[in-house]
């Protein structure tokens, strides 16, 4: 078996995959001050739930946006897994090709670099990938699977928690989609203004990239990836897949070319 993970701002992603199948997926939150004995309990009780010998685990592989948690992740797969783990942009590259500047692929997150990669390989070329996570990212490939470029924004619970501890009087109110733009009570105007919005801004980035992109019109397919992506593509028609295992297939298949690589 391989263990795959993705360590990102908020959650820490687990794939258990056996001969490139995923068997099971579960999630952690990304605490700094977790030790690694509280990592590995928690890997190891998932194990034992799923009914997975964690023995079976042949190779550990990680893209992480967190440098801090590292170490201590790393030392659980050592203690629990008798594994050290190959760490995207340390021991391998993504092997992502870049249009621009050659050092690009060192300030590129190891999270978007994957899901690039993981994208490519299922879907093909030219593509966006819109990856909804704790920041919304944009990445754009030619048809020759070069990177072209892409752009960042918050994500959507980071801007509704902005609106929430910036004003006395607002509620929290749950992520969901209004009826109708025209909110009549506060908590319909906030899901308004913040998905219906957030949408408009998705649709205009991906439109615009579209243009700068050059590629003829209906040839650029549109993956989405992350906790809400679901939510946002139900409500726009310019998202063709979601897929949310797309950086954890990612590392599936970084995983096998570090393998050929010897």
């Amino acid at each position: 078996m391989l263990l795959v993970i993705d360590v990102g701002n908020t959650n820490m992603v687990f794939g258990i995959y056996e001969n490139d199948r995923l068997l099971n997926t579960f999630r952690m939150t990304t605490e700094e001050n977790i030790t690694s004995d509280e990592i590995g309990l928690k890997v190891w009780t998932y194990f034992q739930r799923f009914r997975l010998n964690e023995s079976a685990v042949e190779d550990v592989i990680i893209c992480s946006v967190v440098p801090r948690v590292m170490h201590t992740l790393t030392n659980a797969m050592v203690k629990f897994f008798n594994r050290t783990p190959i760490v995207v942009g340390e021991q391998v590259r993504s092997g992502l090709l870049y249009a621009r500047e050659s050092n690009y692929a060192a300030r590129h997150g190891a999270d978007r670099s994957v899901a690039c990669v993981g994208a490519l390989k299922k879907y093909g070329a030219p593509l966006i990938v819109l990856d909804f996570g704790t920041a919304t990212k944009i990445d754009v490939m030619d048809r020759y699977g070069i990177y072209q470029g892409g752009s960042i924004l918050a994500g959507i619970q980071i801007s509704v928690n902005a609106l929430f501890q910036k004003t006395a009087k607002l509620p929290e109110v749950q992520l969901a989609f209004p009826p109708r733009v025209l909110g009549m009570d506060t908590v319909e105007q906030i899901q308004a203004g913040t998905l219906c919005g957030y949408i408009g801004t998705m649709e205009y980035l991906i439109q615009r990239s579209k243009q700068e992109l050059g590629e003829p019109e209906g040839s650029v397919k549109v993956v989405a990836t992350g906790g809400l992506a679901r939510l946002i593509a139900a409500n726009t028609n310019v998202i063709d897949v979601v897929d949310s295992s797309l950086i954890l297939d990612g590392l599936v298949h970084i995983y096998h070319k570090y393998l050929e690589q010897g």
